[in-house]
């Protein structure tokens, strides 16, 4: 059994704030959580009968994770130069993912640190008309691969989310939201022994999980919050403005569609300052 493990660090236990997460002492200390959380997911992986575990750091300049702190069984895709962001590695020799550490969409709820992809310039994003966070279009993506959900831990209100839309997939709740910038937190020892025995157990239910799949064509809508950053994404010939802030594109299956979405990010994060516009000066 072949597992993918995609980890992000605001639905890590403890987390509660962005200075948290921010390049600072506090942030090492988060990075230690973080890594310790996802080797609990790669023990109960092994736990449940897995022979090989592949895990992508998904936060930021996605190199959070400590490698030389990781369980030695996993192996780890680190650094942001990437052409399918958080699932870089993934493809259809995987048997299932698991979702370490993620968090709730931008503006759907108090979720603790809540954005999708970019926060500095996503206000939201659908797929085929269908709102979606992080979680929910990874495991699309994974899903066109025939690779099911089997595993989420986060908050109370992340979990609750995803669960409209993946309702049989195996949780960990590691925190309570009391605001997008406050949480009531469970000691990360007693989370990542649940973590363990709660992924071991997904395992055992691998073959009665369905993936998460939409037939194509796939179209994309994305709500950006300024109108700089839609414009910029037109650089695109397949990208059309419906809006000042709001573009769409289709694309005839989820993979090809999911790295179009993260071309038109990128753009929209390099223009948001007017980085795009003195490339040339």
């Amino acid at each position: 059994m072949k597992l993918f493990i995609s980890a992000d660090i605001e639905g890590i236990a403890g987390v509660a704030t962005i200075q948290q997460l921010t390049t600072n002492a506090e942030y090492q200390r988060f990075r230690k959580l973080m890594t310790a959380e996802v080797n609990a997911a790669v023990r109960g992986a092994y736990k449940g009968g897995a022979k090989e575990v592949v895990v992508a750091d998904g936060h930021g300049n996605m190199s959070n994770i400590l490698i030389e702190e990781l369980d030695p069984r996993a192996r780890l895709v680190s650094g942001n130069n990437r052409v399918m962001c958080q699932l870089e590695g993934l493809d259809n020799t995987f048997d299932g993912i698991i979702f370490i550490g993620h968090h709730g969409r931008e503006s759907a709820s108090h979720a603790v640190i809540s954005h999708t992809l970019a926060g500095i310039c996503v206000k939201e994003m659908k797929i085929n008309n269908q709102i979606v966070g992080e979680t929910e279009m990874n495991a699309l993506v994974a899903g066109s691969l025939d690779i099911p959900a089997l595993f989420i831990s986060g908050d109370d209100q992340y979990v609750a989310e995803v669960k409209e839309t993946l309702p049989d997939i195996e949780s960990v709740i590691v925190k309570f939201a009391r605001d997008r910038l406050a949480a009531e937190l469970i000691h990360p020892e007693v989370v990542q022994k649940e973590i363990e025995q709660k992924i071991a157990f997904s395992l055992t239910r691998i073959n009665n999980i369905k993936p998460l799949k939409i037939e194509g064509p796939i179209t994309f809508e994305i709500e950006f919050k300024g109108p700089q950053q839609a414009k910029m994404t037109t650089t695109l010939p397949t990208v059309q403005m419906i809006s000042p802030t709001r573009i769409k594109f289709t694309c005839e299956d989820m993979v090809t569609a999911y790295k179009h979405m993260w071309g038109c990010v990128i753009i929209a994060i390099a223009s948001t300052n007017g980085v795009l516009g003195s490339v040339n000066a």
